[in-house]
Formats: C-alpha cells, structure tokens, sequence
C-alpha cells in the first residue's frame, strides 16, 4: 500500500473524478489495484487560490516504479493501521451503560460484540418520541425536564451539527467510531473528510440503527430508567438502583459500571457526590451564540471561490490582554440557535445544523474559560451551582418564558440596549427578547466578548457586523466536574467507569465515542 500525501486539486475535481485527476497528473498508463481517499480538505489560506488538498491509499502493480519515478507528489510506503477489537467473554453479572450518548453508544457497542449483553439505562425516551416533546417545547409548550435536548437517546449530540473533528489521533479507536456511523447510515464522505459533520437529521436515524445492532447482540436498552443510587461494599460495586418509569426503584446487580451520564446529569453528579464518588472540580466554559448571515462567513472565507463550495465554517481564538481568551466552539455553518434547557426555570442555548447546512444563518458558541477562582469556591460542584444561576438569571432576562436574551453585536460594543432586530434574522425559537447581556452575564465574561470579537474581526473580516446577534447563555460546552479515574479507568469505586464528556474526559461527539471504547475495553480486560 503507498499513501499519497498533498494532492492539491482545482475544486472542479470531485472525489470521484480524483483517482482519474492524479493518474494523469502522474502520466500512469496501468490502471490503479486500488484507489482509497484518505481525506480531503479545504485550503483557502489565498482567496486568489481555493483548492483541494488530498491524500489518497493506493495500490499499484509496480511499487518501486510509482516511487521512483513520481516528482509531484509525497509517496510512502504505507501498512495499515490495527483494528479494534474485543475477545470474547463471558460474566455472570452482566455490565450496565448509563447514558446513550456517543460514549454510551460506543461502549454498548463495543461490549454487545464482545458477547457481554450489556444493559444501557437512558433517563430520556427514544429519539421519535424525544422529537416530538423537543418540538413541542421550541413551540412554546412545557418543558419535559427529563426528555429534552441533553436527555434522551443519542444524547445532546442528536440535537447539534453532529461534528466529528477532534484534537486526539486517528488511530484503531477513531477507526471504529466512523465506520459503526457509516454502517448506521452516516454518509461515507466521514471516513475522509477533514471536517466530517453528519447534521441533526441524519444523526437521529443513526443512533436508532445503533441501538438495533446492539440489541441484535444481545444488549438491552431502557428507554425513562433513570440511575437513582450505587451500592458499594468494600470499596466495590455491588449493584445500582434504577427508578423505572412508574417511579418504582429496582436494583440491577453488576460489577461493571460505565458513566457515560452527559454534562447534564446534575442530579447524578450529587448523587455520586453523596455516594462517596472522587469529584474534582474541572475548568469550563461561558458565554453567548453568535449568528451571522451564512453568505457573510462564506464570502469572507472563501471569496469568489464561495459559489462552488459548501457552507463555509471558521474556528478561532483571541488571547486577550486582560489575561484571558475568547475562543469559538461548536460552529454551526448553515445552521441555527436551539433552546436547550433541560432544568425548569433555567436557559441555555446550543446549536444545531443538519446534513445539508442550508439554513440562511451561521452560529457559533463564543466562549470564556471559567475556573473556581472565578466562582470563588473549590467545592467539587459549585462550578456545576454558578452554572445554574448564570441560567436563571438568563432566563430571567429573557421575560421567564425560555425566550432567549439577545443583542446586537454593535449595541454590545457601544453597551446600550438592544431594541430592534437588524437584517440577520434570530433563528432561536420559542422566541427571543431585546436585552442586555450585561444583565446575566459576569463583567470578565462580557469585557473579554467585547475585546476579543474585535479581534476576531480582524480575522474574519465581517465577524463584528453590528446586526450579528449574540444569544444567551452558552452555558454547557463541557462539563464543570471531573469524576476521577485510575489507569484502568476506575473510579474511587472498583468497578465504575467515569465515561465521556459528562465525566470530564471528552470534548465531543468523536472523544466521547473513543472515551466509550476505551472503557469497555478494560472492562472485557478485566474479564
């Protein structure tokens, strides 16, 4: 196998006419063994000069020839990469998954094949029943505080853009997540993409597919069983308490736990507190949505080169001089702002695309680095408690009625209230109110906002358009505690595997999946 890196290619080349394009570019007369795209990329560094980059597997009769002879491009000689896999195994006590999120997905998967019948509990409903009440609730119905955006099957990851980039390595682990998404219906184009994304609408169907393979195996999912308690003797697990959908609390015996509970599950987080469970306060994130108008991001990203592209995206940082920094997460091209609360009485906004991206408005979550020195309390949950109030207070702001505050990007530079709605159109439903995010937010969150989208400004020319608007409170990013663990993925209890975002070991769809992985396996180790 050779592996052909930087094929820089005219974006008239599609993947299927590639394997065509390089050949004459090489001026091979055989015809390739075989011809895989590793991944394809967007270099718009040059506005004048938008193109493909590419890297390609092959195989090709005469290797040495190929080597040899090939200037243009880099060819090396490639094997490839190892493959995850689980042995078989058999216990009398089958393992439990709380949470069916990407960690728990993936754990369950990875346990289902290794014959060990796992049992995935899921606090929320099923994905057509879960839509049906998070509909309702944009449509300004109550809130379902436990089937909601963060709660139900597939996790908060079902209601996002469904990214899939992620800071680890590519290796056996990332391997396996993308090929269970394609074997569950995510388009193929994920294997290689750079910025692989599979959107809300196709997600939804995905992690259906998954629960189906995995109770082909043998694996058990309960939808509305929500984990109440843990019981431990000697330092070990024993069992765990389940309240089931009429409210009646049962007890599952089991020896192996995988916390794979959301950043969220704030309910849990005190029960494990009060069980005797290792948590450490952890640093996060706060601040507001941003959302532009799409043909903004994409003229300014991409220029003239925009019309023959998808929505563009952007990710960014600004270290400021206040000694802090704004960065963006969670970009939304082609998408829109959600409400995602999960706790009455509380907002919280997030953002959501689907596959296509063709929504008239971009979105991105425009953050700040919290730490306990600013919520002045080392207590393992107060970070979890500052959440909370910055969410009341949003909710307050916006008329106690889950509208969203929002205000223009220019009155928040000139710090004078927002009255009116410019020519970007707020996409965040049930409805949103003019407001003044100084009136929920901290002052060292909204100076570093201030400072750092001028900065951005100057990055991406159009990001400080005074009809942006900005939208709170961006409150969930990433987990406020850390549930700790060992080298085997232990916690303080033998036996309880702390698992993916919620936990404080991921930072999205991707890492959390690979966090799942992990977990099982040192369960099947342990076997």
């Amino acid at each position: 196998m050779l592996r052909i890196n930087n094929i820089k290619a005219p974006l008239s080349i599609t993947p299927s006419h590639l394997a065509l394009y390089v050949k004459e570019q090489i001026g091979m007369s055989a015809d390739w063994l075989s011809f895989k795209i590793v991944k394809q990329a967007i270099d718009a560094r040059r506005k004048s000069d938008v193109h493909y980059v590419y890297c390609t597997d092959v195989e090709v009769e005469d290797e040495e020839k190929l080597l040899s002879s090939c200037k243009i491009y880099d060819i090396l000689i490639y094997k490839s990469e190892e493959k995850y896999y689980l042995p078989q195994k058999k216990s009398a006590l089958r393992p439990v998954v709380v949470g069916s999120g990407p960690a728990g997905m993936l754990a369950g998967i990875a346990l289902a094949e290794a014959g060990l019948k796992p049992i995935i509990l899921e606090r929320g409903k099923p994905v057509p029943e879960r839509q049906k009440d998070v509909k309702s609730f944009w449509n300004g119905e109550n809130l379902n505080p436990e089937s909601n955006v963060q709660f139900g099957e597939g996790g908060a990851g079902t209601f996002s853009d469904g990214k899939l980039m992620s800071g680890i390595k590519k290796d056996k682990y990332t391997s396996k997540v993308l090929a269970e998404l394609v074997a569950a219906g995510a388009p193929e184009e994920i294997l290689y993409l750079a910025k692989p994304h599979v959107g809300t609408d196709i997600l939804a169907r995905v992690v259906q597919n998954i629960r189906q393979k995995i109770e082909k195996l043998g694996g058990e999912y309960r939808f509305q069983n929500k984990l109440e308690n843990i019981v431990v003797q000697d330092g070990k697990l024993k069992a765990i308490k389940v309240k089931n959908p009429q409210g009646q609390i049962y007890e599952i015996a089991t020896q192996n736990l995988v916390l794979a509970i959301g950043h969220s599950a704030r309910d849990t987080f005190e029960m494990l507190y009060q069980a005797g469970i290792f948590i450490e306060p952890k640093a996060f994130a706060v601040g507001v949505r941003i959302e532009h108008k799409q043909e903004l991001i994409n003229e300014s990203q991409y220029g003239k080169f925009a019309k023959f592209l998808n929505a563009a995206d952007y990710k960014m940082v600004s270290h400021l001089k206040n000694g802090r920094s704004l960065f963006t997460f969670c970009m939304c091209p082609g998408g829109e702002v959600i409400a995602a609360a999960s706790e009455p009485n509380r907002l919280v906004t997030n953002g959501m695309s689907e596959h296509a991206r063709n929504k008239e408005n971009a979105n991105a979550a425009l953050l700040v680095g919290v730490s306990s020195q600013d919520y002045g309390d080392n207590h393992p949950l107060q970070g979890m408690y500052w959440q909370r109030e910055l969410e009341e207070k949003a909710f307050v702001s916006g008329g106690r009625n889950y509208f969203a505050p929002i205000q223009l990007v220019g009155d928040f530079i000139k710090s004078v209230d927002s009255k009116k709605i410019g020519e970007v159109k707020p996409s965040y439903t049930p409805g949103v109110t003019p407001a003044n995010l100084k009136s929920f937010l901290p002052d060292f969150v909204t100076d570093t906002l201030k400072a750092g989208i001028l900065d951005m400004d100057n990055k991406l020319h159009g990001f400080a358009h005074p009809d942006a608007v900005l939208t709170g409170v961006e409150s969930r990013s990433s987990s406020p505690i850390r549930i700790k663990r060992d080298e085997s993925l232990q916690s303080s209890v033998e036996g309880i595997y702390p698992c993916g975002e919620g936990a404080g070991y991921a930072g999205g769809i991707m890492s959390a999946a690979v966090d799942g992985l992990k977990c099982a396996e040192m369960i099947n180790s342990k076997l």
